[in-house]
C-alpha cells in the first residue's frame, strides 16, 4: 500500500474522532490554543482511545493538526522523525514543531482541499534521512472543525537502494557494452579483411571478451543465488592451508607482471567442513580485490589461523586502502565506491564479488568484516565456524 493510501486510510479512521481531538485545542478569548491533557479524551471515548494506541503503535509518524495549523495530536513515530517533544508540541504551530517551510505550504494547501505527497530530505547537513510524507485534509463535521492529517514514512533506505540500482545499471552498461563492442569490431576487421593472419589476431581477443561476458552474467546469477537465500553446499573436510596455497599460485603469473608479492602464512593449520568450490571463490574475489588495488610492488598476505571454536582467514594487502564512508557498503550489491577507478582492468566495476563473499560465508554460518586506513591498505577478516555445520 502507498503512503498516499495509508494517508487516506488514516483520514477516513480519524474523521470520525479528529473533531474530539481538534476541539481539544480550545480557544481563549485570545483566541490562543490550551491544549487537552494526555488521556483526557481517552478516558471519555472509547473508540478515541483505541485509535489514539492505533496510531502510537504506527512505524509512521501521523499528525493532526488545527485550521490554524497548530499540532491536536502528534503520535510516538512522529515525534523521532521530526524531532520534537510529542507532547509539548500539541497546541504549537506546525512551523514552530517541524521547522520546516515546505511541510506547512502541504498543511496550508490541504486546508483548501487540496491532497499533496512529496519526499523531502529532513535533518543536518550529513545526516539528513529521506522521507515520504503526504498531507490530506480532514472534512469538517459536527462535532468539530476542519483540520490536516500529515502522514511521514522514512524512505532513506529505499532512496539509498534506487541510487544503488541507478549506479549499477550505468556500471552494467559499461561492462557489457566494451566487451560488445570489442567483439564487433574484431569479428568485422575478420570479416573484411579474409586474412588468415587478422583471424588468427583478433579472433583469439574475441573469444577472450566472450569470456569476459560470461564471467560477468555468471557473477550476477552467483549473486542472485546469493541475495534469494539459495546456495546450495557441497559439504566434505576442507584443508584451508591447501585450498588457499592453490588459489594463490593461480594468481603468481597476474602477480609477477604487477610486481607484488603474494604470500600464504599459516599460524595454525585448520581443517573444516564446507564447500571447497564455494570456498574456493571466497579467497578467489578477495585476493583478485587485493591485487587490483595494490601498487607495483606492493604485498598480500594471505594469514590462516585458528580461534577457539572459528577458523580465521585473513587477506591483507598494501594497497590505497578502503575511504572510511565507503566502509560500511562495501559488501552491499552494487556498490562501488569509485567507479572510475572499479573499471580498471577486465573484472570488476559490477559491484558484485565482495557481496558474494559475504554471501558464501554466511551461508558456511561465518562472518566477514573489512578493516582499513586510506592509505594504508586493507584487511578483510573471515571467520567460519570449526565445528560441522547443522545440516538442513
Amino acid at each position: 500500500m502507498s503512503i498516499a493510501a495509508i494517508a487516506a486510510a488514516i483520514a477516513l479512521l480519524g474523521g470520525f474522532t479528529a473533531g474530539w481531538w481538534l476541539r481539544g485545542a480550545r480557544r481563549s478569548p485570545d483566541e490562543s490554543v490550551v491544549p487537552i491533557a494526555e488521556g483526557q479524551e481517552a478516558e471519555r471515548t472509547p473508540l478515541l482511545r483505541d485509535l489514539r494506541r492505533i496510531l502510537n503503535r504506527l512505524p509512521l509518524g501521523v499528525v493532526l493538526v488545527d485550521e490554524h495549523l497548530r499540532i491536536a495530536f502528534a503520535n510516538r513515530s512522529s515525534a523521532r522523525i521530526f524531532r520534537f517533544n510529542r507532547k509539548g508540541a500539541v497546541g504549537e504551530h506546525i512551523l514552530h514543531a517541524i521547522p520546516n517551510v515546505a511541510i506547512e505550504r502541504r498543511a496550508l494547501d490541504a486546508l483548501q482541499g487540496e491532497a499533496s505527497f512529496e519526499t523531502l530530505q529532513l535533518g543536518e547537513p550529513g545526516r539528513q534521512r529521506t522521507f515520504a510524507i503526504s498531507a490530506t485534509p480532514l472534512p469538517p463535521d459536527a462535532r468539530g472543525p476542519r483540520g490536516v492529517v500529515l502522514v511521514a514514512i522514512d524512505r532513506t533506505e529505499v532512496a539509498r537502494l534506487e541510487r544503488a540500482r541507478t549506479e549499477f545499471l550505468s556500471n552494467v552498461s559499461h561492462e557489457l557494452r566494451t566487451p560488445l563492442s570489442s567483439i564487433r569490431l574484431m569479428i568485422e576487421t575478420v570479416l573484411d579483411s579474409g586474412d588468415a593472419e587478422a583471424s588468427a589476431l583478433f579472433l583469439p581477443q574475441a573469444l577472450a571478451q566472450v569470456d569476459r561476458l560470461t564471467e560477468l552474467v555468471a557473477r550476477f546469477l552467483e549473486q542472485a543465488s546469493t541475495e534469494s537465500g539459495h546456495i546450495r553446499l557441497r559439504l566434505r573436510e576442507v584443508d584451508i592451508e591447501e585450498l588457499a596455497r592453490s588459489i594463490a599460485a593461480s594468481f603468481e603469473p597476474a602477480a609477477l607482471g604487477k610486481g607484488v608479492n603474494v604470500e600464504v602464512k599459516v599460524a595454525r593449520p585448520v581443517r573444516l567442513e564446507g564447500d571447497p568450490d564455494r570456498l574456493a571463490q571466497v579467497f578467489v574475489n578477495l585476493i583478485d580485490n587485493a591485487l587490483r588495488h595494490t601498487p607495483v610492488g606492493g604485498e598480500i598476505a594471505i594469514e590462516i589461523d585458528a580461534e577457539g571454536s572459528e577458523a580465521v582467514l585473513r587477506v591483507r594487502d598494501s594497497g590505497d586502502g578502503i575511504p572510511y564512508r565507503s566502509l560500511p557498503h562495501i559488501f552491499e550489491r552494487f556498490y562501488v565506491g569509485d567507479p572510475s577507478r572499479a573499471r580498471e582492468g577486465e573484472h570488476g566495476g559490477a559491484g558484485l564479488g565482495l557481496a558474494i563473499v559475504k554471501g558464501i560465508v554466511e551461508a558456511h554460518r561465518g562472518s566477514i568484516a573489512a578493516e582499513s586506513m586510506l592509505g594504508h591498505g586493507a584487511t578483510f577478516v573471515v571467520r567460519l565456524p570449526i565445528l560441522r555445520i547443522a545440516r538442513d
